[in-house]
């Protein structure tokens, strides 16, 4: 018999977790998957927390006032209570997390909110990274962690701060800088971990240390009810009880029949954890539980590549490419944020771009310069001039579009969509291009078309709860005993992506809510 059952082994789950367990609480981790930390440890690591105390330690300002007006410029279709509950907890919960784990944190510096220019919005950001993490601080766990979603070579780890100069090696002095720290990293004794796979194992090594348990390999297939209230889970043919149960296993972006049935989407084209089914979600829904927002996911642009979807961060902002639609007209700014790059797509879209921009650019990984796979050609199209191009990817108005472009990148303006006003769009330029950092003509062949899809870092859609993270039902009662956080929740955010780390602070915060509500308000 446990206190608690937490139902997965990402950030929010591992959060509240460390919370009840640190709170004297009787703590249970199942992980469905032979690894633990799911879709954080796949990710980029970042976590979006208005007024929290790393960006305060370096020197930026922010207030309560300005993140609630944010929020609300941009989420106001999430109930009021909600936001306020993710902008007065998040703070504690990152104060939190850095008091009972090895996890140390900093600023992303000058990484935008998505919206700056919105009320309330930061041009410098609110994102904050976990530093470099020794492994040696987890010991033999650490085989037991979610593969990253992109490997590197042995040694070689990324920080998000690395990651924006390393697209412009060659292009800026702070490239090669920055390439040459990455590559020092390899001599520091002990292996170091970044991004989403310093996350996990920061927050499984402070669940170490209060030996808590996480039991890898033991799918959740129902629910346990007594008295009229959850009290424990099924998991296979085993019963495990508890007073209280956290489902925090991720969203349903591997469930092909909940992505039919309210995306009318696969899910071939996401990057979230393969576990991802919605077990968490279809659980809560039989015990009664309501759900919301499940027509939504983290939308992306991505690459569909043979060995699975690359999802395009900068590569859309450096100058010298444009998005198109299946006519070849520009529909979009392709430096906005991802979400809204997909919510813009319609149909087949490609990604055009010429030999200029491919000398100077890292694209999907591969350096500039460097021919891009052969085994990619069913993705990529090239050709020696734009028309040809054109004819090959049958975009009938891909010459009269460039042509436009091209005088407005001239200019340094785009009067069409904007591109490089916003602070957000100018954190992927290129900063020594002038008179815009996002915009150059496309003037030299070969020219590139690169077919793009809209993919997703996972789903945002779940079971809606209360400001305690307690599961709803329809007609806004509790169920008893149940929580969820994370991709499981319906998300904080609604239908918008506030900045980088939108995924894990909510879900880390909520996570932290239902932790505080178990142990009876405790921090």
């Amino acid at each position: 018999m446990y206190d608690v059952i937490v139902v997965g082994s990402g950030a929010a789950g591992m959060t509240a977790a460390l919370c009840t367990a640190g709170n004297g609480l009787r703590t249970l981790v199942v992980e469905k998957a032979e690894h633990f930390g799911g879709s954080t440890a796949r990710s980029g690591g970042g976590i979006w927390v208005p007024n929290n105390h790393v960006v305060a330690a370096a020197g930026q300002q922010d207030s309560p006032e300005q993140a609630a007006a944010y929020l609300e410029h941009i989420a106001g279709d999430v109930p009021a209570d909600l936001r306020e509950a993710f902008l007065d907890a998040g703070p504690a919960m990152l104060a939190f997390v850095c008091a009972h784990t090895p996890l140390k944190f900093r600023w992303v510096r000058d990484y935008a909110d998505y919206y700056p220019e919105a009320p309330g919005g930061r041009p410098r950001g609110r994102s904050v990274e976990p530093l470099p993490f020794n492994t040696k601080l987890l010991g033999e766990e650490i085989k037991d962690l979610e593969p990253p979603y992109v490997p590197t070579p042995a040694g070689i780890v990324i920080t998000q701060t690395d990651y924006r100069w390393l697209t412009l090696i060659g292009r800026h002095p702070r490239g090669m800088v920055t390439a040459a720290k990455v590559f020092a990293r390899r001599f520091l004794p002990g292996r170091r971990l970044t991004m989403g796979q310093a996350l996990a194992a920061g927050l499984r090594a402070g669940l170490k240390a209060l030996n808590v348990e996480v039991r890898l390999n033991t799918a959740m297939t129902d629910l346990h009810f007594e008295n009229g209230r959850v009290a424990g889970i099924v998991a296979g043919d085993k019963l495990i009880t508890a007073n209280h149960v956290v489902l925090a296993s991720g969203g349903f972006e591997h469930n092909e029949q909940l992505r039919k049935q309210h995306q009318d989407i696969g899910t071939e084209w996401t990057v979230g954890a393969t576990a991802n089914t919605g077990d968490g979600i279809e659980a809560g829904l039989r015990a009664g539980g309501t759900l919301g927002l499940m027509d939504e996911a983290w939308w992306g642009p991505s690459v569909p590549l043979p060995r699975g979807p690359y999802f395009l961060l900068a590569e859309r902002s450096l100058p010298g490419c444009v998005l198109v639609d299946s006519t070849g007209r520009r529909f979009v700014n392709e430096a906005a944020p991802y979400i809204d790059v997909v919510k813009a797509m319609s149909g087949k879209t490609w990604l055009v771009f010429d030999h200029a921009y491919r000398s100077r650019y890292p694209f999907c990984g591969v350096p500039p310069r460097r021919p891009l796979p052969r085994r990619w050609r069913d993705v990529v199209l090239t050709a020696p001039s734009l028309e040809e191009l054109a004819q090959e990817a049958d975009l009938p108005e891909l010459s009269d579009t460039v042509r436009r472009f091209n005088t407005l990148a001239v200019d340094g303006d785009d009067t069409d969509f904007h591109r490089g006003d916003s602070a957000y769009d100018r954190y992927y330029g290129d900063p020594r291009n002038h008179p815009n950092p996002n915009l150059a003509p496309l003037m030299t062949g070969p020219f590139y078309a690169v077919k793009i899809v809209p993919g997703d870092l996972g789903t945002k859609g779940g079971l809606r709860t209360d400001t305690r993270a307690r599961v709803l039902r329809e007609d806004g009662s509790v169920i008893e005993g149940l929580y969820a956080a994370g991709n499981t929740m319906a998300s904080v955010m609604g239908h918008t992506y506030a900045g980088a780390g939108a995924t894990l602070g909510p879900a880390m915060t909520f996570g932290y809510l239902a932790g505080l509500d178990i142990s009876g308000g405790m921090r």
